[in-house]
């Protein structure tokens, strides 16, 4: 600061992560954001909360607001196993070094920051405060808290992809404009004492469901609806003597808007602090492209539609194959891209044929049980996309390491139209490194139609497909599935039948994990409740920590 002639930055950001300046981080993003509108913009990583606080000290208070994260995970994510067994490690730290972040993060790092500058606004963002938005189960206390608004004393709530809401705080604070004019910004979130005035869905209160199970559940049908539609309500939850509102989001990102976010001079390197320490997080994302945001697959296990949205906000051609074609300039950079993906990374610039249709849906998936009729799912776009990020002079290989949703292109009959065969046969041929990684989750209906998955038998054509496909072309490559074991549903007669399925013989299972509920979904909802929140009928759940590792065993039987 001294050596930019700063007396003071505009903003100053705390986050649980190490500082690495690439576009999968959304500290940041945020930064390189407000920067680019002209904003001066500190970063305080990984601060000390156990000392004399001097890491939130040292900076003083910004002109404008404080900014809080946990960083890319929820921090009793990033802790804790699903047995809530302590990790040794965390990824997002140099050296991967545990114990650089608090539990909790973001209520420790806010309540610090209130306590020291009680006067100044603290806004409050990232994974783990966009889906602790509202009341929300917690794994790890197996209790439910209210909106973390309450707990954290922050002033505002971004939830979401934040470039847009914190670009709109930032302007209407330097404005000087009042509590009530900032509470019309789409995306975000605040206490206050009184009802709105304007419309809103009054969900049932933190006292209440706390009280009420089926309330709970209730509220979640109504916070997953107004998530999935164009056109969403604010939402409205009274906790004690006080009312947290929700604003409605804004609209999906523009084609534009998406090339800009990724256009801004990330170096895509960590901060030169690190002095070359090694930070696991980083090796597994430094030479990757994102595609794309959002995804409609609707995995009821799943966190990523309530935080990116379930409509795909797609990156231009050139705005990627400009970025890969800057990948050159990195240190180590021997030509292989590790992902050009997405949360699902061939739903590239899909999305419903008939836009009037879309906006009166509340679907959950475009997907499950069946595939929308209004869907474009064709592959087209992504294929082309291939091939011209593979023309790039110095790339040699463009690697699909993201998850892919094989009921994009297999139904029951086989591929699903033209351009089905000539994407799973490029996908295999071209940008897989010898491993496929799907993503089929289980074996039996029952426990699927729980996850929101489709049938197993959709997994059996696609290794038939995928053996036909690496047989005919030479190939040693191994088709490698994720499976999820303890999930609300699954019982151990379940994953006994797994372990016999003869389509998984010869499989790698390395990629098995044991369900964990996360805050705002689906699944935690019936794995608290003991009901599936659609139908309020009775589900089992498995509870029992050493059951669930044996449900887990099954798989290396």
């Amino acid at each position: 600061m001294d050596s930019l002639g700063w007396d003071a930055a505009d903003v100053i950001l705390f986050t649980g992560d190490a500082y690495i300046d690439h576009p999968s981080f959304g500290a940041a993003v945020i930064s390189r954001t407000l920067e680019a509108r002209g904003y001066k913009v500190a970063v305080v990583p990984q601060p000390n909360w156990r000392d004399d606080l001097r890491d939130f000290r040292k900076l003083g208070a910004p002109k404008l607001f404080f900014a809080v994260t946990s960083g890319a995970m929820d921090s009793m994510v990033n802790h804790y196993t699903a047995s809530k067994r302590l990790r040794s490690n965390d990824a997002y730290t140099p050296e991967g070094r545990f114990g650089y972040r608090p539990d909790y993060a973001v209520k420790v790092y806010s309540n610090i920051i209130k306590d020291l500058y009680p006067d100044v606004p603290l806004v409050i963002g990232g994974i783990e405060a966009s889906l602790r938005r509202l009341t929300h189960y917690d794994y790890w206390s197996d209790s439910l808290k209210p909106s973390i608004l309450i707990d954290s004393r922050a002033d505002w709530l971004v939830y979401g992809m934040g470039e847009r809401p914190m670009v709109a705080l930032a302007d209407a604070i330097k404005a000087g404009a009042t509590k009530e004019q900032i509470m019309g910004i789409p995306q975000i979130g605040y206490c206050s004492d009184m009802m709105p005035d304007d419309d809103f869905f009054d969900l049932h209160s933190y006292e209440d469901c706390k009280r009420n199970k089926i309330a709970f559940a209730q509220n979640f049908n109504i916070i997953e609806r107004e998530a999935n539609v164009l056109n969403p309500m604010k939402l409205v939850e009274q906790v004690g003597d006080k009312y947290v509102c929700i604003n409605p989001p804004y609209p999906p990102a523009t084609e534009e808007e998406m090339d800009d976010i990724y256009a801004l001079p990330y170096t895509k390197m960590p901060h030169p602090r690190y002095k070359g320490k090694r930070i696991p997080a980083y090796d597994m994302i430094k030479f990757s492209i994102t595609t794309h945001r959002g995804c409609f697959g609707g995995c009821n296990f799943c966190t990523i539609a309530a935080h990116q949205g379930k409509f795909i906000q797609s990156r231009s051609v050139q705005s990627i194959v400009s970025e890969a074609e800057k990948l050159k300039n990195l240190p180590d950079f021997k030509g292989n891209i590790s992902d050009l993906g997405a949360p699902t990374a061939n739903m590239y610039k899909m999305g419903g044929k008939n836009k009037e249709i879309c906006a009166k849906c509340s679907r959950q998936s475009c997907l499950f049980p069946r595939m929308c009729k209004n869907l474009d799912n064709s592959h087209a776009a992504l294929l082309d996309l291939y091939d011209q990020v593979s023309k790039v002079e110095g790339i040699r290989n463009a690697y699909i390491g993201s998850g892919i949703r094989y009921d994009l292109f297999l139904n029951k009959d086989g591929y699903i139209d033209d351009t089905s065969k000539a994407y799973l046969e490029t996908l295999i041929k071209d940008h897989t490194s010898g491993r496929l990684k799907v993503a089929p989750e289980h074996t039996q209906d029952n426990v699927l139609a729980a996850m929101g998955k489709p049938s197993f038998r959709l997994f059996e054509i696609l290794r038939d497909k995928f053996d036909q496909i690496v047989k005919a072309n030479g190939l040693k490559y191994q088709l490698v599935p994720y499976f999820i074991s303890g999930h609300p549903g699954c019982g151990m007669r379940d994953m006994e039948a797994l372990s016999k399925k003869q389509k998984l013989r010869g499989l790698y299972m390395e990629q098995v994990q044991d369900f964990t509920p996360t805050p705002m979904t689906v699944s935690s909802v019936m794995y608290y409740t003991g009901l599936d929140p659609k139908t309020l009928k009775t589900l089992f759940v498995e509870r029992n920590i050493e059951k669930k590792r044996r449900q887990k065993s099954f798989f290396f039987n």
